[in-house]
């Protein structure tokens, strides 16, 4: 982790964004990674999407979106994506990435980043606890509702 670095998503990054490897039992937690691209394309001014590089190798996305005119208060500041390598899990570039979007949101005036999660065995429940998110609610869906305060 000596080396960690966010840049922006490009052409030059989007390939190796959609073929991090997940730990087995993880698929099941997580829309394909073009879900979230597809995002930036819809709502440009409010998306913001970063790689995480350690060097030059990719390993790390993450994606969040800062619409404080979204209808649902957990729309309006929310992490709606992260992902980190299999290979790379449990060396803090997660909570790297996520210091990057606390200090997003901070900027654009947000107090807080929300996530929406299903929860299960082998899902990002133990991660979200462990960096500072409480449960504040759930879905319609039965999936977690959790925030962080920026």
């Amino acid at each position: 982790m000596a080396d960690l670095r966010l840049v922006e998503l490009s052409a030059a990054t989007i390939v190796a964004v959609n073929t991090l490897s997940l730990k087995p039992g993880q698929e099941q937690f997580l829309a394909p990674v073009s879900y979230g691209i597809a995002a930036t394309v819809s709502n440009p001014q409010t998306s913001w999407q970063r790689v995480v590089l350690d060097a030059d190798e990719v390993v790390g996305f993450v994606s969040a979106n800062f619409d404080p005119d979204a209808h649902e208060e957990h729309f309006r500041s929310v992490l709606w994506r992260i992902n980190v390598d299999a290979d790379e899990q449990g060396r803090g570039v997660g909570s790297y990435a996520l210091a990057a979007v606390l200090e997003e949101a901070r900027g654009r005036g947000m107090d807080h980043v929300d996530v929406i999660y299903e929860p299960g065995v082998g899902g990002p429940e133990a991660f979200f606890e462990r960096v500072g998110f409480e449960a504040v609610g759930e879905t319609e869906y039965g999936e977690i509702i959790a925030r962080v305060r920026v």
